[in-house]
């Protein structure tokens, strides 16, 4: 009899696409296998609102796996260490995976293949990181000419169909009860809003790319517009894997809109942000430019009053309408508008002085597609901080913003306080006299905040 196959899964729970499943199933029987590993990654482990989602996304792909007479065994630990235990258990000797990057992933890599023969696939961006390189053969570090190279590389690889059949093994190893997890919150249990909000599984992420194809030509625009969300929302079921990109890809790549060439610049943005932690793995944790680390941030462990404005944005209460909006609908939802994830990180780190890793931490355990290195990535790139960023001294002004995206109907949404103001009021009502008494005053004034912010700046530099 051929040996059971092992696929480790992690950020790639789906039938279609998936090269690890795929190579298996066409080796032997195949034994799928989900480590929860929260030791190895450490501080960024999957926070709450990411845990919500990888409950409903196992759920649901046992389900299919189940359809198929098969099951995908779970375990809880060191991943390194349980799936070798399956092997010695099983008679398995080659564990199929697709190839992850954060570092505690590639780490485990390593380890697993110094014991067993691990078989690497790249199913989980549209080219592995380090596909493309400089002139110089060395990795990119700009986004822009990383971006120009990957276009020149397209197409990625052919998206593969499910497996035909899937044989199972003489006998199953023991597996955890996912319930015994405790993966959803109970005490309380504030998952309400992303219950309303979200489908989760493989099914649920087709139906959105269903979705999409009848949206897509408007995402130039629509990206900037919260009221109207023109997003695909498709990101955490890209995260998690429930679809790749390369499907993605292929299924828009005749189109000729220009919603389509921007969203594709988005999935390569995926795959910089690989490319980025692949040199830095820290990247999301320390700040690649130096002096920023001590020379200009607030730091909200050192005073009561940073705490304080460190916790009014996050519980949306900063007398900023659209920011408020923004912080309201993570917590709500586990998910937020493009544009307005940029117009509150701009806010607390510059109108706030508050360092970007703070709101890279709350991001991480309210966004159910919160990812290592795009999530990093993108902090950095809005703090100034960055490999590749905007200039710290280009400052968002969160008002006049709200305004010129029309933000009025997604403010009315997740700022009910402010329900009954006109559009022409609502970005700003304290300074049209109109601020409800239950909704706060701005935190600090934009002017004065900027001026702060370009003041601490010269300071940091000498000037």
């Amino acid at each position: 009899m051929t040996k059971p196959q092992i696929v480790w899964l992690r950020r790639d729970l789906r039938f279609s696409d998936q090269p690890a499943l795929f190579a298996a199933a066409q080796a032997g029987p195949v034994i799928p296998v989900y480590v929860l590993d929260d030791d190895a990654a450490g501080d960024h482990a999957y926070g709450g609102a990411s845990r919500w989602w990888l409950h409903h996304s196992l759920e649901s792909l046992s389900r299919s796996f189940g359809a198929r007479n098969s099951r995908v065994v779970l375990r809880r630990g060191d991943a390194v260490e349980q799936l070798v235990r399956i092997a010695e258990k099983t008679g398995a000797e080659t564990v199929h995976a697709n190839r992850h990057y954060e570092p505690w992933w590639r780490k485990a890599q390593g380890r697993l293949a110094d014991r067993l023969d691990l078989q690497l696939h790249d199913g989980c961006y549209l080219f592995p990181a380090g596909h493309v390189t400089t002139g110089s053969g060395d990795p990119y570090k700009i986004y822009t000419p990383f971006s120009k190279a990957i276009l020149q590389q397209m197409p990625p690889r052919d998206d593969l169909p499910e497996p035909e059949t899937l044989h199972s093994p003489d006998k199953w190893p023991a597996s955890d009860d996912l319930a015994d997890w405790g993966l959803l919150p109970t005490r309380p249990d504030w998952s309400g809003g992303l219950d309303d909000f979200w489908t989760v599984g493989e099914d649920a992420a087709h139906e959105r790319l269903e979705w999409w194809d009848d949206h897509v030509a408007d995402y130039d625009e629509g990206r900037n517009l919260p009221s109207k969300d023109g997003s695909s929302r498709l990101s955490p079921h890209l995260h998690f894997g429930e679809i790749s990109p390369v499907q993605i890809w292929h299924r828009f790549k005749d189109k000729r809109n220009q919603g389509w060439k921007t969203f594709e610049k988005e999935l390569i943005w995926r795959d910089y942000a690989q490319n980025v932690i692949c040199q830095f793995p820290a990247y999301p944790k320390e700040s690649y430019r130096d002096g920023y680390d001590s020379g200009i941030w607030r730091n909200p462990n050192r005073g009561h009053l940073i705490q304080e404005d460190l916790e009014a944005w996050q519980q949306g209460q900063t007398g900023y309408p659209i920011v408020d909006a923004g912080m309201r609908q993570l917590w709500q939802t586990g998910w937020m508008h493009n544009r307005v994830r940029m117009i509150t990180a701009s806010f607390l780190v510059k109108h706030l002085l508050i360092e970007w890793t703070h709101g890279e931490r709350w991001f991480w355990d309210c966004l159910v597609d919160a990812d290592y290195g795009s999530n990093g990535v993108n902090w950095q790139w809005v703090s100034g901080t960055g490999v590749d960023s905007n200039m710290f001294v280009r400052i968002m002004a969160p008002l006049s913003q709200s305004d010129k995206f029309d933000a009025a109907g997604y403010i009315r949404e997740y700022v009910p306080e402010l329900a009954d103001l006109p559009d022409a009021k609502i970005h700003d009502p304290e300074e049209h006299g109109c601020k409800p008494e239950n909704y706060p005053s701005k935190i600090i004034g934009h002017k004065e905040a900027r001026e702060r912010a370009l003041s601490a700046y010269r300071e940091m530099k000498g000037d």
